[in-house]
């Protein structure tokens, strides 16, 4: 059974940094890519991040390139979020699912951390 963990999120003020992971059990965490989706409230899902399955190639939604970083440590089985720079409109839940750049929207997904940007 696929399990993806994510953890890290918490209250910050904007300008402000946090690091997310994402702990993932249940399946070959290194063969595969790896996305990061955030949903703010009353809005649908929105693609962050993706990173394929050797952690080499990196894409990134317009709204956070160059303030957010994804990586991810296969030996952990663990995939990350470096976000820094955040602004309020980041507020969101933020989860971790399997596949890319096309296929996160039918992967397997967490539960997701939540992300609030405030003064």
């Amino acid at each position: 059974e696929v399990q993806l963990v994510e953890s890290g999120g918490g209250l910050v003020q904007p300008g402000g940094s946090l690091r997310l992971s994402c702990a993932a059990s249940g399946f070959t965490f290194g063969s595969y890519d790896m996305s990061w989706v955030r949903q703010a409230p009353g809005k649908g899902p929105e693609w962050v991040s993706a990173i394929n399955s050797g952690g080499g190639i990196t894409y990134y939604a317009g709204s956070v390139k160059g303030r957010f970083t994804i990586s991810r440590d296969n030996a952990k089985n663990t995939l990350y979020l470096q976000m820094n720079s955040l602004k309020p409109e980041d507020t969101a839940v933020y989860r971790c699912a399997t596949g890319g750049l096309t296929g996160w929207s039918k992967g397997s997904w967490g539960q997701g951390t939540q992300v609030t940007v405030s003064s």
